[in-house]
């Protein structure tokens, strides 16, 4: 699996991809940053969309609070966490937050949530697709169909 997510930054996807016009911050999950060693690679696969502004969120190898089940076994730990992360978020004003991970992007929902935020947060891949589909990023329920 690795040697997959090594390679997807050249993706031929990306050659046909349509204009984002968006600013996107990047969240990178524990399981690719930390356990894979994967960081450039979501965003060499980002940075050949057209018109999309990646936007570094500060202090990125801190967990969102997800971290597996961790956010089940010790729910105000991980509030604390996803709450220090939407307050890192929330004064990039992205359209959108991005991340690779399906546990980070319920976390994220819910602490930007909290936040009184209204981020969507898609998985890497659902921004790539709503590109070449040539739809509106920033909102999700499109960018979900």
């Amino acid at each position: 699996m690795p040697g997959h997510q090594r390679n997807f930054g050249q993706h031929d996807a990306v050659c046909r991809a349509k204009s984002a016009a968006a600013e996107v911050a990047f969240h990178d999950s524990c399981h690719l940053q930390h356990a894979q060693g994967v960081r450039e690679q979501p965003r060499s696969l980002l940075a050949g969309i057209p018109e999309l502004e990646l936007l570094e969120i500060p202090e990125a190898p801190i967990c969102c609070g997800s971290a597996g089940i961790y956010n089940l076994v010790q729910p105000n730990a991980a509030n604390a966490l996803g709450d220090r992360k939407a307050g890192l978020i929330a004064p990039l004003e992205p359209d959108v937050v991005v991340t690779g991970n399906p546990g980070c992007i319920l976390q994220l929902q819910a602490s930007l949530e909290r936040a009184g935020k209204k981020i969507p947060v898609l998985h890497t891949i659902q921004l790539l697709d709503a590109s070449i589909r040539g739809q509106r990023i920033h909102q999700p329920h499109t960018a979900l169909r």
